[in-house]
C-alpha cells in the first residue's frame, strides 16, 4: 500500500507546483503592469491618443461612469478628439492612480483603485476623482487593458478616498507570498 502512495507523491507535487505557478502573483507582473500605467500617465501628460491605443486591447470593453459601454475604436477615437481639443485650448491633463486591490497571474490582472484627474486650463485647475476597475490581459507578451470601468459613485469619491488607497509603487502591499 505504501508503494502505491509513493508513486503518486511526485504526481501530486508536480500538480501542486504547476497549478500554483499559474496563479502566482508576482512582483515582476506588477512591475510590467506599472510600465503600462506609465504609458497611460504619459498619454494624459502629452495628450497623445496613440499611446492610449497602444496599451489597450483591440477587444477592449470600456464602461464609462457606470452608464455606457463602448468598444476600442470608439474609446480611442474619443481620446483622439478630447486630446486634440485640449491641445487647441492649451489645457493640460494629468492623471494619478492609487490602488486598493491588485491581483494578477501570468496572463490576467485585476486592478482597482481611485484616480485623480487634474485638468488645468491656465485660468482654473480642477481635480476630478473616481473609482476604477481595470482588467489586463497579456497579449503577445505584452499587458494590455481589456476592460476599463470607472465611476465617481454618485460623487462620493474624493481626495479622502484617493489618499487612503496605496501608491502605485507600493508593490509589497499587493504581493501574495
Amino acid at each position: 500500500m505504501l508503494r502505491m502512495y509513493k508513486k503518486f507523491i511526485p504526481l501530486v507535487l508536480f500538480l501542486f507546483v504547476f497549478t500554483n505557478q499559474g496563479n502566482a502573483q508576482t512582483r515582476n507582473n506588477l512591475i510590467e503592469i506599472n510600465k503600462v500605467w506609465d504609458k497611460f500617465y504619459l498619454a494624459f501628460d502629452s495628450l497623445d491618443y496613440k499611446l492610449m491605443a497602444e496599451i489597450h486591447s483591440k477587444s477592449l470593453v470600456r464602461i464609462s461612469g457606470g452608464q455606457r459601454i463602448t468598444d476600442y475604436e470608439t474609446y480611442i477615437n474619443n481620446y483622439k478628439i478630447r486630446f486634440k481639443k485640449a491641445k487647441n485650448n492649451q489645457v493640460s491633463n494629468a492623471i494619478s492612480l492609487r490602488f486598493f486591490e491588485r491581483i494578477n497571474n501570468d496572463s490576467l490582472a485585476s486592478e482597482r483603485g481611485i484616480y485623480e484627474l487634474i485638468i488645468d486650463n491656465q485660468e482654473n485647475k480642477q481635480s476630478y476623482y473616481g473609482q476604477f476597475h481595470v482588467i489586463f490581459k497579456k497579449e503577445g507578451g505584452f499587458w494590455r487593458i481589456l476592460m476599463d470601468y470607472d465611476s465617481n459613485e454618485a460623487n462620493t469619491i474624493g481626495e479622502k478616498e484617493y489618499l487612503k488607497a496605496h501608491s502605485i509603487n507600493n508593490l509589497n502591499k499587493f504581493i501574495q507570498e
